[in-house]
């Protein structure tokens, strides 16, 4: 299976020491005149959103390759009520050993890693623990995740302390009230401060965008926190009704490429919540791909947010190097 791993090696056209070289987003002062200027013709999008995926499609080794390709830039994730150390350390040994090794090495491959392990705050030290010795960044969904509505002054109080316990990334979530109302100057004004509070640590911005009621308020949000140090915007918590679309994916990525194309920086972007089959990864990567190109296609810049999705992915790995889907306990997972 060389071909695969050569295929794999040059889907995104990018070479791996990219990451060292990017520079990370400053922010700007906040441009009301630029974010007053998104316009958004909704049928146009939801027409382009429509045809992406039937008409972009791989096949064979290069979906093997796109497919790998897709582990690399998943933030392996648990959020739930029950989640217990024991759920995280399981996380945590999938998140090291993603692929089982001997269909990884049917593929050409001797190891391959998730993009980050997502947890609330109080499992962050537990992850920590248990990713030593590997590459792979802990990310803590903060600030009141998911609803946003902790005290402001709380809502730095868990940043700070989730860098100190050893997050390297931080997922919060904005207060959709400054959006639904207009009060663009609070919300670069949270992010703002949530971006300082996270010093070294790189800041997503969790937009949870169907409840910002219009695609243009999507679009309007996303600049706002690039403008205030977004290191990334994510579309959803995970917890909304309706989660990643990509209607909504076109509308930010499309701010994203604005706001290189004016100031030079780029800002990444995340997917998340609903995201569950090897199918719907690969319209993912299409569209990153067509919209932001390949310098985008790495887990510096992009990342999916989910959890079952890994299962689905191994499995149609496992047919094609077998030529059979595995059993369900073939492929364990959280």
């Amino acid at each position: 299976m060389t071909t695969t791993k050569a295929r794999a090696e040059s889907v995104a056209g990018a070479q791996p020491a990219m990451a060292e070289t990017l520079v990370r987003n400053p922010g700007m002062s906040l441009d009301m005149g630029w974010v007053s200027r998104v316009h958004i013709n909704r049928s146009a999008i939801e027409r382009r959103a429509t045809t992406l995926p039937a008409r972009r499609t791989v096949k064979k080794e290069w979906q093997a390759a796109w497919l790998l390709r897709a582990i690399t830039c998943l933030d392996l994730t648990t959020l739930s009520g029950d989640d217990t150390p024991g759920n995280v350390l399981r996380l945590c040994a999938k998140a090291r050993q993603p692929v089982r090794q001997e269909l990884l090495s049917a593929l050409g491959f001797e190891h391959l890693n998730v993009g980050a392990v997502c947890v609330y705050h109080q499992f962050v030290s537990t992850a920590v623990d248990a990713l030593r010795g590997t590459d792979i960044p802990v990310a803590a969904v903060s600030t009141g995740f998911p609803a946003g509505l902790n005290a402001f002054e709380q809502k730095l109080q868990e940043i700070t302390a989730s860098v100190a316990a050893g997050a390297r990334e931080i997922d919060i979530v904005i207060s959709r009230r400054h959006v639904l109302t207009g009060d663009w100057q609070a919300l670069y004004d949270e992010v703002k401060a949530y971006r300082e509070a996270c010093g070294e640590a790189h800041l997503k911005t969790i937009l949870a965008t169907h409840e910002l009621a219009t695609l243009r308020n999507v679009g309007m949000a996303s600049l706002v926190c690039m403008m205030a140090g977004a290191d990334f915007i994510k579309t959803s918590t995970g917890k909304e009704p309706v989660n990643a679309t990509l209607p909504v994916g076109l509308v930010m990525v499309r701010a994203i490429r604005d706001y290189h194309e004016q100031t030079g920086y780029k800002v990444g972007f995340k997917p998340a919540g609903g995201i569950r089959t090897a199918k719907a990864s690969l319209d993912w990567l299409a569209l990153i791909k067509e919209e932001l190109g390949n310098e985008w296609l790495n887990n510096t810049l992009f990342r999916f947010g989910a959890s079952g999705l890994l299962s689905d992915i191994e499995r149609q790995l496992a047919h094609f190097a077998t030529g059979q889907y595995a059993a369900a306990y073939e492929n364990p997972m959280v």
